[in-house]
């Protein structure tokens, strides 16, 4: 995910310098920078902030985004009280003191992937990680993080909190996933179905969605694309297991930034690949072309869709940009 950082002193500058050097040696992307301090000047790649931090947090406060705050907890927390929406959507904020000993995830650290970023970036800085989280502490079971893990849907939010306080009391955790509904109660099911009777509904993700496009589309109009194709259909983001394309398009900013904005994981297929997807699709002499192969869309679905999957939406064209849709086989969970 894209990582942005504030200081507030020399020392909190210097921690962002090494940690941004650190995570580009590492792999994992760069940090934008911003510097927080009276008359602050744009200088070594950071940019001055002089409105208030919670000003600049409104701004930053955003899907795909990982906002970092080198200095004290309190101003993290004052800053973001103001944008918090919901535990299953707010981006992961992490704190890390002036001395760099400490880095500390404070919000959406399991949905959001606070606590694994928090443990990577204490890694690289010789830091300690501060896991606050119940069920971590208590090496228990997490409904959310499995959920994430295995990319499924909360469909009862509430039923997190009693799974998890079970499991922190140590008491163990039943889960049903092959039979709905289950011969018996049990604390966590995985189905298409729900049931008052189950404390908790995970339910699977059944469709991805295959792109193609030219190259330094317009995000927004990417974006846009998507959610009007999806709403047509009467889905959601939340359904989509996987964003799907050509190896040759996986670094368009586009698509990198609705893969973030949304959390949903990009898979891209080469040229090769996508010929040996099973089922007839929508031809195109220009395509085959341009990349190799004659479908981008269509095929990248169903290929992402795995064993079993079917083409539900075929080929949509607007402005230099196609969008498709597959289902996964109920029951698969490859």
């Amino acid at each position: 995910m894209k990582k942005t950082a504030i200081c507030f002193s020399r020392r909190g500058k210097e921690i962002i310098q090494r940690l941004n050097r650190l995570c580009q040696e590492k792999g994992i992307g760069g940090i934008e920078a911003y510097i927080h301090m009276e008359l602050a000047e744009e200088e070594d790649g950071f940019l001055p902030v002089k409105e208030s931090v919670g000003k600049w947090t409104e701004v930053h406060f955003r899907p795909g985004c990982a906002l970092i705050y080198v200095g004290a907890v309190g101003i993290a927390v004052r800053a973001v009280a103001g944008v918090l929406k919901d535990k299953l959507s707010d981006c992961p904020v992490i704190v890390i003191d002036d001395n760099g000993r400490y880095v500390i995830p404070v919000l959406s650290g399991h949905v959001g992937g606070a606590n694994k970023l928090a443990v990577i970036l204490a890694e690289l800085l010789g830091a300690e990680a501060v896991i606050t989280t119940s069920t971590d502490v208590n090496a228990a079971f997490s409904a959310d993080l499995f959920a994430v893990e295995n990319r499924l849907n909360i469909a009862n939010r509430d039923g997190i909190r009693h799974v998890s306080a079970k499991a922190v009391e140590g008491k163990g955790i039943t889960l049903s996933i092959k039979d709905y509904p289950p011969k018996e109660p049990v604390d966590v099911i995985v189905a298409d179905e729900t049931d008052a009777a189950y404390s908790l509904l995970l339910t699977p993700k059944r469709y991805t969605v295959g792109l193609g496009m030219k190259k330094d589309k317009d995000g927004e109009e990417l974006e846009q694309f998507f959610l009007e194709i999806l709403e047509r259909e009467g889905l959601k983001p939340d359904d989509v297991y996987a964003l799907c394309t050509i190896d040759r398009k996986e670094e368009e900013p586009a698509l990198i930034a609705l893969r973030d904005k949304y959390r949903i994981p990009l898979i891209s297929f080469d040229a090769e690949l996508l010929k040996k997807a099973a089922g007839e699709f929508t031809p195109s002499e220009f395509v085959r072309d341009t990349v190799g192969v004659d479908n981008v869309c269509e095929r990248a679905a169903v290929l992402g869709a795995g064993a079993g999957g079917t083409l539900c939406v075929r080929k949509q064209s607007r402005n230099g940009m196609t969008i498709a849709v597959a289902k996964r086989r109920t029951g698969y969970n490859g």
